[in-house]
């Protein structure tokens, strides 16, 4: 099936490197593919667009440019905090940590610098302000199941878990 730009269920496999560099900096090669439903916003907008049009069993590279990517750096996304905010984190230059936002959301920080009384951070992505070059293969395209496009989620709400059996015991799931 060619991969459409809506309500298409895509498993792909890929790696990535930042543009002009031989550094990987996230691969799912060797591991379960990466499914997502084409038009949810799961993944960076750059590498959806480019898969539109794609086939099942395709492979290519894929430049996406930051702003398709992870956006631009904003030097608003830079903060100083208090100490006292990190208490019983052994803090390091260059470490990510997770937090909650501002509406519940998880948001991921980098620790730049810190001393004895504050700590300087980057709410930017790592990866914002850089061209991705992905390799990818297309392992899998379908259309979604009204269940898909309902939840928004590959396998409806249970996921990728089966959680939901049938009579005869199958759980419809292509895994």
């Amino acid at each position: 099936m060619t991969i459409t730009n809506e309500n298409c269920v895509v498993g792909i496999e890929y790696e990535v490197k930042e543009a002009g560099t031989t550094e990987v900096v996230d691969s799912n090669k060797g591991s379960d593919p990466l499914e997502f439903i084409v038009g949810k916003g799961h993944v960076i907008p750059g590498l959806e667009n480019a898969l539109v049009g794609m086939n099942e069993g395709e492979s290519g590279d894929i430049l996406v440019k930051a702003a398709d990517a992870y956006g631009e750096v904003h030097d608003e996304a830079k903060q100083t905090l208090p100490i006292e905010q990190f208490e019983g984190v052994e803090l390091k230059e260059g470490m990510s940590l997770y937090g909650q936002g501002e509406n519940g959301e998880t948001v991921q920080v980098t620790v730049v610098s810190f001393n004895d009384k504050e700590v300087n951070v980057d709410f930017n992505h790592p990866l914002a302000g850089k061209d991705l070059m992905f390799s990818v293969t297309v392992l899998s395209a379908k259309e979604a199941t009204e269940e898909e496009v309902a939840t928004g989620q590959v396998g409806g709400i249970q996921g990728g878990s089966c959680g939901s059996h049938g009579e005869d015991g199958g759980c419809g799931c292509s895994h």
